[in-house]
């Protein structure tokens, strides 16, 4: 026979083909998710937010210090966070200082055991 079926049995009740091939993920901002996943699969990345969720208002020496990279390669780091949303810079003086301020990723470091201090 040609073409798809309407329905197939999986589970208990009948599922709709044709709902489920449009786009059955409902409210679920695919591309959003998906860079989200993208950006805290960088385990450096990962290890900066994990210290900004503890530390909020670190400044960038420090941090590095804290993760053990150079400030050049934090700060690249956290420009690609800010450009995200995720991350918020408060300029002191001569220092800048970074905070957490996605409260998604604040709430996924907290699902992974990344606690406050």
């Amino acid at each position: 026979m040609a073409g798809r079926p309407e329905h197939r049995r999986f589970g208990p009740g009948p599922v709709d083909v044709d709902e489920v091939a449009s786009g059955g993920s409902g409210d679920v901002d695919i591309a959003q998710w998906a860079t989200r996943f993208d950006l805290l699969s960088d385990p450096h990345r990962l290890e900066i937010l994990i210290v900004l969720h503890r530390r909020p208002g670190i400044i960038v020496g420090d941090l590095a210090v804290a993760v053990g990279r150079t400030e050049t390669a934090v700060s690249q780091a956290l420009r690609v966070l800010r450009q995200q949303g995720w991350v918020e810079a408060t300029r002191m003086g001569r220092s800048v200082s970074y905070r957490l301020v996605d409260n998604t990723v604040h709430e996924l470091l907290h699902w992974i055991g990344a606690g406050h201090d």
